[in-house]
């Protein structure tokens, strides 16, 4: 998806809501478990219920991981009911990969290559190893790195905010990648918890697209993301994962899902206004 079609995505649903689909089998409802396609159908229920609230999906690899090798199968069954939909999503493998080029390489390939088993839009990717750990996800026409900037948990305080020249890292990072890629192929992860932060992060990056997660369950504030990360053409993506998905874990978690979906996409829409 580019990003013109990202935007003009935004503007028909009038949401900029990224669902994550973080499947944990402990967490879904009782009816689903034990069924060898229950990651899937919990997938699929929870698709067909945001998707008119919804402009993204992004499965949480670590929960299809976990699961061996049927995880990953439920992780293409979801992938492939996601890409014959009539209505468009942008879908995101929140993978946070990183490492030396020839190994970065194979992780683009596993993931975003269109002939592959999951085509996704765009990928997480961690920027420690630098340049040639980044750029071969670039490589593919039309696919994004979501570049990991400024992180919701605790220990965001332990490296990205350590200064150098006057500069905090992940200042750092924003400005360095973009001599890796541009405001069509990159995006930067910044968690709701540090909105107060994106004022400094627009300064760097006016019209990227930030990818947000920590609204809802972790106390991240839309109003606040909406004040100072907004852009005339919207410019952001927020993610919420479990404040959707498991807004209920009885046989009504789909439409109970819907709901919490519901309540998001309208203030998004009241912010793009």
């Amino acid at each position: 998806m580019t990003r013109q079609q990202l935007i003009d995505l935004i503007r028909q649903r009038q949401s900029f809501l990224c669902v994550g689909l973080d499947t944990d089998l402990s967490k879904i409802p009782a009816h689903l478990q034990g069924n060898p396609d229950a990651a899937f159908l919990f997938n699929k229920a929870i698709i067909d219920a945001t998707i008119d609230y919804a402009v993204a999906y992004k499965p949480n690899l670590a929960f299809y991981e976990s699961m061996g090798i049927g995880g990953l199968v439920q992780l293409k069954k979801t992938m492939d009911y996601l890409h014959q939909l009539d209505k468009p999503a942008f879908t995101i493998a929140d993978a946070k990969r990183g490492d030396i080029g020839n190994t970065s390489k194979q992780y683009a390939k596993a993931f975003l290559d269109p002939q592959g088993d999951f085509n996704f839009d765009a990928m997480t990717i961690a920027p420690y190893m630098g340049e040639d750990s980044v750029t071969p996800f670039t490589v593919y026409e039309g696919k994004w790195v979501i570049l990991l900037a400024l992180t919701s948990n605790k220990g965001a305080f332990d490296f990205q905010f350590l200064e150098s020249n006057g500069r905090r890292l992940f200042e750092n990072v924003l400005e360095k990648s973009k001599q890796w890629g541009g405001e069509d192929n990159m995006m930067y992860v910044v968690g709701a918890t540090k909105a107060d932060m994106l004022g400094d992060i627009r300064r760097i990056v006016p019209n990227s697209f930030l990818l947000v997660p920590g609204v809802g369950a972790q106390g991240g504030s839309l109003e606040e993301v909406c004040r100072y990360g907004l852009t005339s053409e919207c410019g952001l993506l927020v993610n919420s994962s479990r404040g959707i998905i498991y807004a209920s874990n009885g046989e009504d978690f789909a439409e109970r899902a819907a709901d919490e979906a519901r309540k998001l996409q309208q203030q998004m829409a009241s912010f793009m206004r």
